[in-house]
């Protein structure tokens, strides 16, 4: 890793990617399980709901059902996003400097979310201000 601020680099490159890759690998494979699993698209999902003859509360049922797995597929796309952009911060050098500040993140920080992108103090800043994550996307 090149040095970032005039600070030596303090990251394990092989031990961070490693981290990474496995949980690369562990959200493409829940991913992958809640796309089979919802398998049909909303629409179809609707469709089919609608032309069966089922109590609305069934149907209420299903859709919170449905539209559940929707927000965990879309949780889990997110959480893959932010692995894959933290790879491409190995790549570059980039891998453990916030993006807020451009300082070190904590090396306890790194090995508990591998994925940070910001310090413990910018993180605990974009959330209280309602951004979630400085930089997300």
């Amino acid at each position: 890793m090149r040095p970032v601020a005039g600070r030596l680099p303090r990251v394990d490159e092989s031990d961070a990617r490693a981290r990474l890759d496995e949980e690369q690998g562990r959200l493409r494979g829940v991913k992958a399980q809640l796309v089979d699993d919802t398998g049909e698209t909303e629409q179809e999902s609707l469709s089919e709901l609608s032309s069966v003859d089922q109590h609305q509360a069934d149907t209420g049922t299903e859709t919170f059902e449905r539209e559940q797995d929707l927000s965990i597929l879309e949780l889990v796309a997110s959480e893959l996003a932010d692995v894959e952009h933290a790879l491409r911060r190995l790549d570059d050098g980039t891998y453990g400097t916030c993006e807020a500040c451009a300082q070190a993140i904590d090396e306890a920080r790194l090995e508990a979310m591998p994925a940070a992108r910001l310090c413990r103090d910018d993180q605990e800043r974009a959330e209280h201000d309602g951004r979630g994550t400085l930089g997300a996307g």
